[in-house]
Protein backbone atom coordinates (compact mmCIF):
# COMPACT_ATOMS: atom_id res chain seq x y z
CA UNK A 1 0.00 0.00 0.00
CA UNK A 2 1.21 3.50 -0.89
CA UNK A 3 0.91 5.77 2.15
CA UNK A 4 1.13 9.52 1.78
CA UNK A 5 1.67 12.52 4.04
CA UNK A 6 -0.18 15.53 2.67
CA UNK A 7 0.93 19.01 3.80
CA UNK A 8 -1.37 21.97 3.08
CA UNK A 9 0.46 25.14 4.05
CA UNK A 10 0.83 27.45 1.06
CA UNK A 11 -2.66 27.97 -0.37
CA UNK A 12 -6.29 28.02 0.78
CA UNK A 13 -8.03 24.70 0.16
CA UNK A 14 -11.29 22.84 0.64
CA UNK A 15 -11.26 19.12 1.41
CA UNK A 16 -14.15 16.79 0.68
CA UNK A 17 -14.76 13.18 -0.35
CA UNK A 18 -15.99 11.75 -3.64
CA UNK A 19 -16.20 8.04 -4.46
CA UNK A 20 -13.67 7.01 -1.83
CA UNK A 21 -11.24 9.75 -2.83
CA UNK A 22 -10.05 12.68 -0.76
CA UNK A 23 -10.53 15.70 -3.00
CA UNK A 24 -8.39 18.80 -2.41
CA UNK A 25 -9.72 21.90 -4.15
CA UNK A 26 -7.24 24.80 -4.32
CA UNK A 27 -7.95 28.28 -5.62
CA UNK A 28 -6.78 28.66 -9.21
CA UNK A 29 -5.64 25.03 -9.52
CA UNK A 30 -7.10 21.74 -10.68
CA UNK A 31 -8.48 19.57 -7.90
CA UNK A 32 -6.10 16.92 -6.54
CA UNK A 33 -7.45 13.51 -5.55
CA UNK A 34 -5.96 10.79 -3.37
CA UNK A 35 -7.58 7.49 -2.34
CA UNK A 36 -8.48 7.72 1.35
CA UNK A 37 -6.87 4.32 1.87
CA UNK A 38 -3.49 5.75 0.83
CA UNK A 39 -3.48 8.74 3.22
CA UNK A 40 -1.37 8.28 6.33
CA UNK A 41 -1.63 11.87 7.55
CA UNK A 42 -2.89 15.29 6.51
CA UNK A 43 -0.99 18.29 7.95
CA UNK A 44 -2.95 21.56 7.72
CA UNK A 45 -1.06 24.81 8.30
CA UNK A 46 -2.83 27.39 6.13
CA UNK A 47 -5.50 29.37 8.04
CA UNK A 48 -8.01 29.18 5.17
CA UNK A 49 -8.59 25.44 4.89
CA UNK A 50 -12.07 23.97 5.27
CA UNK A 51 -13.34 20.40 5.54
CA UNK A 52 -16.62 18.64 5.04
CA UNK A 53 -17.75 16.20 7.68
CA UNK A 54 -17.34 13.42 5.14
CA UNK A 55 -13.66 14.34 4.75
CA UNK A 56 -13.00 14.27 8.50
CA UNK A 57 -14.93 11.03 9.08
CA UNK A 58 -13.51 9.46 5.92
CA UNK A 59 -9.97 10.07 7.08
CA UNK A 60 -10.78 8.58 10.49
CA UNK A 61 -12.45 5.51 8.99
CA UNK A 62 -9.45 4.98 6.73
CA UNK A 63 -7.12 5.03 9.75
CA UNK A 64 -5.53 8.37 8.86
CA UNK A 65 -4.56 11.16 11.25
CA UNK A 66 -5.34 14.85 10.77
CA UNK A 67 -2.83 17.38 12.16
CA UNK A 68 -3.60 21.08 12.53
CA UNK A 69 -0.93 23.75 12.97
CA UNK A 70 -0.80 27.00 14.92
CA UNK A 71 0.12 30.52 13.75
CA UNK A 72 3.81 29.56 13.82
CA UNK A 73 3.07 26.69 11.40
CA UNK A 74 3.93 24.14 14.09
CA UNK A 75 1.59 21.19 14.80
CA UNK A 76 -0.85 22.07 17.59
CA UNK A 77 -3.40 19.24 17.63
CA UNK A 78 -4.30 15.99 15.91
CA UNK A 79 -7.27 13.74 15.30
CA UNK A 80 -6.73 9.99 15.47
CA UNK A 81 -8.92 6.99 14.60
CA UNK A 82 -10.10 5.45 17.87
CA UNK A 83 -11.95 2.38 16.55
CA UNK A 84 -9.27 0.94 14.35
CA UNK A 85 -9.16 -2.56 15.87
CA UNK A 86 -11.96 -5.03 16.62
CA UNK A 87 -10.28 -6.15 19.91
CA UNK A 88 -9.71 -2.62 21.21
CA UNK A 89 -11.50 -3.09 24.56
CA UNK A 90 -9.61 -6.30 25.36
CA UNK A 91 -6.28 -4.79 24.41
CA UNK A 92 -6.91 -1.65 26.43
CA UNK A 93 -7.49 -3.89 29.47
CA UNK A 94 -4.17 -5.66 28.84
CA UNK A 95 -2.46 -2.29 28.45
CA UNK A 96 -3.85 -1.02 31.75
CA UNK A 97 -2.71 -4.18 33.57
CA UNK A 98 0.91 -3.89 32.42
CA UNK A 99 3.20 -4.47 35.39
CA UNK A 100 5.82 -1.97 36.48
CA UNK A 101 8.73 -4.41 35.90
CA UNK A 102 7.49 -5.05 32.35
CA UNK A 103 7.28 -1.33 31.63
CA UNK A 104 10.76 -0.75 33.01
CA UNK A 105 12.23 -3.51 30.83
CA UNK A 106 10.47 -2.08 27.79
CA UNK A 107 11.84 1.39 28.54
CA UNK A 108 15.33 -0.07 28.88
CA UNK A 109 15.03 -1.55 25.40
CA UNK A 110 13.65 1.68 23.93
CA UNK A 111 16.42 3.85 25.40
CA UNK A 112 19.12 1.43 24.29
CA UNK A 113 17.72 1.44 20.75
CA UNK A 114 17.51 5.24 20.71
CA UNK A 115 21.08 5.79 21.89
CA UNK A 116 22.39 3.15 19.50
CA UNK A 117 20.57 4.84 16.62
CA UNK A 118 22.02 8.20 17.63
CA UNK A 119 25.49 6.66 17.58
CA UNK A 120 24.89 5.18 14.13
CA UNK A 121 23.81 8.58 12.84
CA UNK A 122 26.91 10.32 14.19
CA UNK A 123 29.08 7.59 12.69
CA UNK A 124 27.37 7.96 9.31
CA UNK A 125 27.60 11.75 9.21
CA UNK A 126 30.81 12.46 11.11
CA UNK A 127 32.80 9.23 11.14
CA UNK A 128 32.63 8.80 14.94
CA UNK A 129 29.85 7.43 17.14
CA UNK A 130 31.03 9.43 20.21
CA UNK A 131 30.97 6.25 22.29
CA UNK A 132 27.16 6.12 22.25
CA UNK A 133 26.81 2.38 21.45
CA UNK A 134 28.99 1.60 24.48
CA UNK A 135 26.91 4.01 26.55
CA UNK A 136 23.73 2.25 25.41
CA UNK A 137 24.93 -1.00 26.98
CA UNK A 138 24.96 0.71 30.39
CA UNK A 139 21.20 1.33 30.34
CA UNK A 140 19.54 -0.75 33.06
CA UNK A 141 15.89 -1.58 33.58
CA UNK A 142 13.96 1.69 33.79
CA UNK A 143 17.16 3.68 33.07
CA UNK A 144 17.58 4.77 36.73
CA UNK A 145 20.89 6.51 35.97
CA UNK A 146 19.26 8.54 33.15
CA UNK A 147 21.80 7.38 30.58
CA UNK A 148 19.43 8.79 27.95
CA UNK A 149 20.24 12.34 29.14
CA UNK A 150 23.97 11.57 29.28
CA UNK A 151 23.82 10.44 25.66
CA UNK A 152 21.95 13.60 24.65
CA UNK A 153 24.70 15.79 26.07
CA UNK A 154 27.18 14.04 23.77
CA UNK A 155 24.86 13.77 20.80
CA UNK A 156 23.39 17.21 20.10
CA UNK A 157 26.59 19.32 20.14
CA UNK A 158 28.26 16.88 17.77
CA UNK A 159 25.29 16.46 15.44
CA UNK A 160 25.04 20.21 14.78
CA UNK A 161 28.72 21.06 15.38
CA UNK A 162 27.65 23.54 18.04
CA UNK A 163 28.81 23.13 21.63
CA UNK A 164 26.07 25.51 22.82
CA UNK A 165 23.14 23.76 21.11
CA UNK A 166 20.32 22.64 23.39
CA UNK A 167 17.05 20.94 22.57
CA UNK A 168 14.53 23.74 23.20
CA UNK A 169 11.04 23.69 21.69
CA UNK A 170 10.78 27.48 21.81
CA UNK A 171 14.14 28.32 20.25
CA UNK A 172 14.20 30.08 16.88
CA UNK A 173 16.83 27.85 15.31
CA UNK A 174 16.80 24.30 13.93
CA UNK A 175 14.68 23.33 16.93
CA UNK A 176 11.69 24.50 14.86
CA UNK A 177 12.49 21.91 12.21
CA UNK A 178 12.92 19.23 14.85
CA UNK A 179 9.57 20.23 16.39
CA UNK A 180 7.78 19.83 13.07
CA UNK A 181 9.39 16.52 12.18
CA UNK A 182 8.82 15.06 15.64
CA UNK A 183 5.17 16.16 15.60
CA UNK A 184 4.53 14.31 12.36
CA UNK A 185 6.45 11.27 13.65
CA UNK A 186 4.37 11.42 16.84
CA UNK A 187 1.16 11.41 14.82
CA UNK A 188 2.28 8.44 12.72
CA UNK A 189 3.28 6.55 15.88
CA UNK A 190 -0.08 7.33 17.48
CA UNK A 191 -1.80 6.09 14.34
CA UNK A 192 0.08 2.79 14.52
CA UNK A 193 -0.79 2.43 18.22
CA UNK A 194 -4.50 2.99 17.59
CA UNK A 195 -4.45 0.55 14.67
CA UNK A 196 -3.50 -2.34 16.99
CA UNK A 197 -6.14 -1.48 19.58
CA UNK A 198 -3.98 0.29 22.16
CA UNK A 199 -4.46 3.82 23.49
CA UNK A 200 -1.73 6.43 22.88
CA UNK A 201 -2.23 8.15 26.25
CA UNK A 202 -1.32 5.12 28.43
CA UNK A 203 2.45 5.19 28.48
CA UNK A 204 5.27 2.84 29.39
CA UNK A 205 7.55 5.55 30.81
CA UNK A 206 5.90 8.91 30.10
CA UNK A 207 3.02 9.56 32.51
CA UNK A 208 2.32 13.30 32.34
CA UNK A 209 -1.34 13.70 33.25
CA UNK A 210 -1.67 16.52 30.69
CA UNK A 211 -0.11 14.55 27.82
CA UNK A 212 -2.62 12.54 25.74
CA UNK A 213 0.15 10.85 23.74
CA UNK A 214 2.40 9.29 26.40
CA UNK A 215 2.70 5.91 24.69
CA UNK A 216 3.42 7.55 21.33
CA UNK A 217 6.19 9.56 22.97
CA UNK A 218 7.61 6.30 24.33
CA UNK A 219 7.56 4.27 21.12
CA UNK A 220 8.80 7.05 18.83
CA UNK A 221 12.07 7.55 20.74
CA UNK A 222 14.23 5.12 18.70
CA UNK A 223 12.93 6.72 15.48
CA UNK A 224 13.78 10.33 16.33
CA UNK A 225 17.21 10.07 14.63
CA UNK A 226 15.33 9.71 11.32
CA UNK A 227 14.15 13.31 11.79
CA UNK A 228 17.50 14.40 13.24
CA UNK A 229 19.33 13.22 10.13
CA UNK A 230 16.98 15.16 7.87
CA UNK A 231 17.51 18.38 9.84
CA UNK A 232 21.30 17.91 9.93
CA UNK A 233 21.41 17.36 6.17
CA UNK A 234 19.15 20.38 5.63
CA UNK A 235 21.56 22.59 7.56
CA UNK A 236 24.38 21.66 5.20
CA UNK A 237 22.86 24.05 2.66
CA UNK A 238 20.74 26.37 4.79
CA UNK A 239 20.99 28.60 7.85
CA UNK A 240 19.27 27.55 11.09
CA UNK A 241 17.47 30.91 11.25
CA UNK A 242 15.71 30.40 7.90
CA UNK A 243 11.93 29.99 8.05
CA UNK A 244 10.23 26.62 8.26
CA UNK A 245 8.89 26.95 4.72
CA UNK A 246 7.43 24.59 2.14
CA UNK A 247 10.85 23.39 1.00
CA UNK A 248 11.98 22.62 4.55
CA UNK A 249 8.77 20.76 5.35
CA UNK A 250 9.01 18.78 2.12
CA UNK A 251 12.51 17.64 3.11
CA UNK A 252 11.30 16.50 6.53
CA UNK A 253 8.25 14.70 5.16
CA UNK A 254 10.36 13.14 2.41
CA UNK A 255 12.60 11.62 5.06
CA UNK A 256 9.64 10.14 6.90
CA UNK A 257 8.46 8.62 3.62
CA UNK A 258 11.81 6.83 3.25
CA UNK A 259 12.69 3.25 4.08
CA UNK A 260 14.41 1.62 7.06
CA UNK A 261 16.37 -1.58 7.48
CA UNK A 262 14.25 -4.11 9.37
CA UNK A 263 15.42 -7.68 9.79
CA UNK A 264 17.50 -7.50 6.64
CA UNK A 265 14.59 -6.07 4.67
CA UNK A 266 13.88 -2.56 3.42
CA UNK A 267 10.56 -1.35 4.86
CA UNK A 268 8.64 1.89 5.08
CA UNK A 269 8.45 3.78 8.36
CA UNK A 270 4.68 3.15 8.39
CA UNK A 271 5.22 -0.60 8.23
CA UNK A 272 7.96 -0.57 10.87
CA UNK A 273 5.88 1.50 13.30
CA UNK A 274 3.00 -0.91 12.79
CA UNK A 275 5.20 -3.91 13.55
CA UNK A 276 6.63 -2.17 16.62
CA UNK A 277 3.13 -1.46 17.94
CA UNK A 278 2.05 -5.05 17.25
CA UNK A 279 5.09 -6.36 19.10
CA UNK A 280 4.12 -4.22 22.10
CA UNK A 281 0.74 -5.92 22.16
CA UNK A 282 2.49 -9.30 22.16
CA UNK A 283 4.80 -8.27 25.02
CA UNK A 284 1.89 -7.00 27.12
CA UNK A 285 0.02 -10.26 26.42
CA UNK A 286 3.16 -12.20 27.48
CA UNK A 287 3.52 -13.74 24.02
CA UNK A 288 7.02 -12.34 23.48
CA UNK A 289 9.69 -10.71 25.64
CA UNK A 290 11.00 -7.83 23.55
CA UNK A 291 9.78 -5.11 21.21
CA UNK A 292 10.42 -5.17 17.50
CA UNK A 293 12.86 -2.28 17.07
CA UNK A 294 14.76 -2.39 13.78
CA UNK A 295 18.06 -0.81 12.95
CA UNK A 296 17.47 2.89 12.28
Amino acid sequence: MIERIIDISDNPAHLHVRNGLLVIDREGEDAATVPLSEVAAVVVAHPRVSFTQSAVSGLAEAGSCLITCDSRYLPAAMMLPMQAHFMQTERLAVQLRASRPTCKRLWQQIVRAKITAQGRLLEALLGSDAGLPALAKRVRSGDPENVEAQASRRYWPRLFADATFRRDRDAGDQNRHLNYGYAVLRALTSRAICAVGLHPSIGIHHHNRYNPFCLADDLMEPFRPVVDRSVAKWLEGHDASEPLDKEAKAALIGTLMGRLSAGGESRTLFDVLGRTASSLVAVLARERKALFLPEV
